[in-house]
């Protein structure tokens, strides 16, 4: 089957999409690597030989990228952690609820940021280096480029710090929507 050009490229972003570095024109080999899968042109027959397993740190290709996949899946599970607190409104106070989120996309934020900047730690490893070329080092790409992956992963600091701070205001403007002689641990105010 013919795709149109337009169509074959298409496929090829979308095939691509999920990685966080990959080569370019200028690459010694074709290629592209995750957090923590990543798939090198073979020379001789032109074909992607892919490795690494989620479930399996002993075949990601650096410690970096080991330590980048721990913060990166910590930073995700809490904001999955921050939609299901959200069944904490049928049984605690609004306000303390934001709070919990805000504290929970914050810690997000902060485990992200570890994440993407230890990532390029490990661009050293002789797997980057087979795919970009002899000048890749640690935080120097040498011929690869950084693909959508990385800066969504970027972005995605902006968004959760962004949800904290509304997620503070709003516990806070909650708080100051109760009565002053509000009971908090059932006990009666004098």
């Amino acid at each position: 089957m013919d795709l149109l050009p337009a169509q074959e490229a298409a496929r090829i972003y979308h095939t691509n999409y999920p990685f966080w570095i990959g080569d370019s024109v200028n690459t010694p080999q074709a290629g592209y690597f995750g957090l923590f899968h990543y798939c090198i042109g073979n020379a001789l027959t032109s074909e992607l030989v892919c490795k690494g397993s989620l479930l399996d740190f002993g075949s990601i290709p650096s410690p970096a990228f080991r330590t980048a996949m721990f913060f990166v899946a910590t930073s995700m599970l809490l904001v999955v952690g921050t939609v299901v607190c959200f069944s904490l409104f049928f049984f605690c106070n609004t306000g303390s609820v934001f709070k919990i989120c805000a504290w929970m996309q914050l810690a997000s934020a902060v485990l992200m940021v570890m994440g993407c900047m230890i990532y390029p730690d490990g661009w050293d490893a002789p797997e980057v280096k087979r795919m970009c070329g002899q000048r890749t080092d640690k935080y120097s790409l040498g011929n690869c480029t950084v693909r959508w992956a990385y800066i969504l992963a970027i972005i995605s600091i902006l968004d959760a710090l962004l949800l904290a701070f509304l997620s503070f205001t709003l516990g806070s403007r909650q708080d100051k929507l109760l009565p002053e002689d509000f009971e908090l641990d059932g006990a009666e105010n004098p």
